[in-house]
């Protein structure tokens, strides 16, 4: 009997040892998963970052080409106002003078089917 008994003790101790080394293995293989999941993490923020700072400069880069279409639309649009009022200040007195001498100098005549 004393050698069944040393046996199941025997028996008993193996599987305790089998135990912690299972317990062991999981808490390793949890301890692995939340590195990996913190390194994934850190690996996720700096693409986003980087995918971020990406669409920054193409968006400044399109904006700044924008805002440099406008400064030379507004200097076209400047350039052509003034051109236009250098042209109604040159032509204004002539053109009046001309609608005047074209409204009081009609000929009046009869019309050629009109008959008496």
């Amino acid at each position: 009997m004393a050698s069944k008994s040393h046996g199941i003790q025997h028996l008993l101790q193996a599987e305790k040892k089998a135990k912690e080394k299972l317990d062991e293995a999981k808490k390793r293989k949890v301890k692995r998963l939340k590195q990996a999941k913190d390194e994934a993490f850190v690996d996720i923020e700096n693409y986003r970052q980087m995918r971020e700072n990406n669409f920054k400069q193409k968006q400044s880069t399109i904006m700044g080409s924008h805002g440099n279409l406008s400064v030379k639309v507004d200097e076209q649009t400047k350039t052509k106002i003034q051109s236009l009022n250098s042209n109604y200040s040159q032509y204004k007195d002539a053109l009046v003078q001309h609608i005047i001498d074209m409204a009081c100098g009609l000929k009046t005549e009869l019309h050629k089917n009109y008959r008496d």
